[in-house]
C-alpha cells in the first residue's frame, strides 16, 4: 500500500528521465496561476492587508518563486524559520507567469536544453529570469524524484510582477501551521486533504523547450 504522502497531488516518484519529472504543477485557473514566497512579519501582513508589496519592497533585486506548496514548505521550514515567519500565496496573471518563462535561462548548463555551453552561457547574460529544477517534497519534505519549478525574477519581471501581474495575496501561514501540526501526529490523510489543488500546467511546445520541463498531455 503507498503511504499518504505518495499519493497526494500528483506527488509519486517517477524516474530522472521520465516524462512527468520536470512538469510545473500548481494551483491554476484559466486567468490566474498561484506561486508562494515567505516573508517576515511586516512584509506578509501588508501584502495580505493591501493586495500588494510595499513601496519598501525591493524591485531590483531577485526574488524566487514557487508554485509547489511543500517545496516552500520546505524552503521556510513551515513558516518557521527566521525572516521566513509568514507564507503568502499570490495569484498572478498566466500572462506574466509565461512573458518570465519566456524570458527564462536555465540557472545551469544542461545538454538536453542547450547544444553547449557557450549558448547556454550567451543566454545566461541575455536574460535576468531564472529557473531551477529542484526535487519535488514529500508532506515530510523529503526529496522526491520528481522536480518542482523554482522561478528567479529579476530587472523587469521582479517589476512587472510586484505591479502588475499581481492578482490577490493570501497569508496561508495558519495552513502551513495546521499541516505540520497534523504531519507530526502522523495524521498524513488529514495533512494531504489541506493540500492545494496542483495540477499540470501545460505550456506551449517553445515554452516547454525554453525551460527544459516535460510535456503536459
Amino acid at each position: 500500500m503507498k503511504s499518504n504522502e505518495e499519493t497526494t497531488a500528483d506527488r509519486g516518484t517517477t524516474a530522472d528521465d521520465a516524462p512527468t519529472n520536470r512538469r510545473i504543477r500548481a494551483l491554476h485557473t484559466a486567468e490566474t496561476v498561484t506561486v508562494y514566497q515567505a516573508y517576515k512579519p511586516q512584509i506578509a501582513s501588508f501584502a495580505a492587508r493591501e493586495g500588494r508589496f510595499p513601496d519598501t519592497w525591493s524591485r531590483e533585486r531577485m526574488t524566487w518563486v514557487k508554485p509547489s506548496f511543500l517545496w516552500m514548505m520546505y524552503r521556510c521550514g513551515w513558516a518557521a524559520k527566521k525572516l521566513q515567519e509568514h507564507v503568502l500565496a499570490l495569484e498572478i496573471t498566466r500572462e506574466g507567469f509565461e512573458a518570465a518563462l519566456a524570458g527564462a535561462c536555465l540557472s545551469h548548463f544542461d545538454r538536453k536544453v542547450y547544444p553547449d555551453r557557450d549558448t547556454w552561457g550567451r543566454r545566461l547574460h541575455a536574460t535576468t529570469v531564472r529557473v531551477q529544477w529542484d526535487p519535488e517534497r514529500d508532506l515530510h519534505l523529503r526529496p522526491l524524484a520528481h522536480r518542482s519549478l523554482q522561478l528567479g525574477l529579476a530587472g523587469w519581471a521582479t517589476r512587472a510582477y510586484a505591479d502588475e501581474w499581481l492578482v490577490s495575496v493570501r497569508d496561508v501561514t495558519p495552513l502551513a501551521h495546521e499541516m505540520h501540526d497534523l504531519v507530526r501526529s502522523g495524521d498524513l490523510a488529514a495533512a494531504s486533504a489541506l493540500l492545494p489543488d496542483e495540477r499540470p500546467y501545460a505550456l506551449t511546445p517553445d515554452l516547454t523547450a525554453t525551460i527544459g520541463a516535460s510535456p503536459v498531455a
